[in-house]
């Protein structure tokens, strides 16, 4: 499947096909009420579809009826209308971790962006301008992801904090701690590149280490259950499920050729398989960053990511398993990178 955009309708579409195999006509009865459509216009969109790999023609005449191939991870799902509910009143809720995900994972689409390599841009760009890219990266990355975790530091004090070592005003010292971490995390990552381009249990609780150290957080796999505010989603809780979760995890992401997908599932899975008492998200976060930098690739910072949007996203994939949000949230990012950081 390429990676072409499809329109809302399109997609409505898609999801009407994903309950059940139908006719045209039903289709076209199917979308009146949101998006009324002509003959014309409906067979187009089906055509479209169908060349992209998205659905499937069966039989001829009056007995053809049209067949959704959409990975059922990725469609559509109008965020808005969803959290216009309370987390006891949204429908169809997985109020349990789903093994079955696993099964989806290798064939996620759209992401097969060709994208500009660090390397070439590094002997491009003056030492001097290269290494200062690197720190800008580092505090736009380390302030994003602490934002997301609550963390109330501005970018500018962040700025001066990675960069001077000064510590602001009016905040909590476990606030300086948490954007450290992240700065140790990625000097760490930049040292040892070539080590993220496989995954394994030790490199995930190294980096979880790294993040969370002198904050109170264990660095162990939790053995004990967690909940997550806003939803009714609770993560495995026995310390062998959440193991064998994070191993089939990491051997997916081991076994896909493609290092977009590679990272892209590290940003999420980690973040819905809670393996920690805390800082799984952030962990999730600077994995992705680990294997973009192993392959020679721009990292993500979130920089222009608003937090309610990421959060959002995530519970989408926790409560519906759907990463519609989370994966466009994650090629803006690589354009956002390839826009804004080492450039010549």
């Amino acid at each position: 499947m390429n990676d072409t955009q499809i329109n809302l309708r399109q997609q409505a579409i898609l999801n009407f096909l994903s309950q059940t195999p139908i006719s045209r006509s039903e289709i076209e009865t199917k979308l009146q009420d949101k998006y009324p459509v002509s003959k014309l216009t409906l067979i187009r969109d089906l055509k479209v579809l169908s060349e992209q790999g998205l659905v499937k023609i069966q039989g001829v005449g009056k007995k053809t009826v049209y067949i959704s191939l959409q990975n059922p991870l990725e469609k559509f799902i109008d965020k808005d209308e969803y959290f216009a509910y309370s987390s006891g009143l949204r429908m169809g809720v997985k109020t349990g971790f789903e093994f079955g995900v696993f099964n989806y994972l290798r064939n996620l689409s759209g992401l097969d962006k060709k994208l500009n390599y660090l390397s070439v841009q590094e002997k491009k760009l003056d030492p001097t301008i290269f290494k200062r890219e690197i720190e800008r990266f580092t505090v736009e990355f380390s302030w994003k992801s602490s934002r997301i975790e609550g963390n109330t530091y501005s970018l500018l004090e962040t700025d001066i904090l990675i960069r001077q070592m000064k510590e602001a005003e009016g905040h909590p010292r476990e606030e300086a701690v948490m954007i450290l971490n992240h700065k140790a995390a990625i000097d760490y990552i930049l040292k040892n590149r070539e080590e993220f381009k496989s995954l394994t249990l030790n490199k995930v609780l190294k980096i979880h280490t790294l993040l969370t150290g002198g904050l109170g957080i264990s660095a162990a796999i939790r053995t004990n259950p967690v909940a997550i505010t806003g939803t009714n989603y609770l993560p495995l809780s026995e310390r062998d499920s959440l193991i064998k979760a994070l191993q089939q995890t990491i051997q997916i992401i081991n076994a896909v050729k493609n290092p977009l997908l590679k990272a892209f599932i590290a940003s999420f899975m980690i973040a819905y398989i809670q393996p920690f008492s805390d800082g799984n998200k952030r962990t999730g976060r600077t994995l992705t960053n680990a294997i973009l930098i192993a392959y020679d690739l721009y990292p993500v910072s979130y920089r222009d990511v608003k937090e309610i949007d990421y959060i959002e996203a995530m519970l989408l994939f926790y409560e519906q398993n759907n990463l519609y949000h989370l994966k466009q949230m994650f090629v803006d990012q690589l354009d956002f990178s390839q826009k804004n950081y080492f450039r010549t």
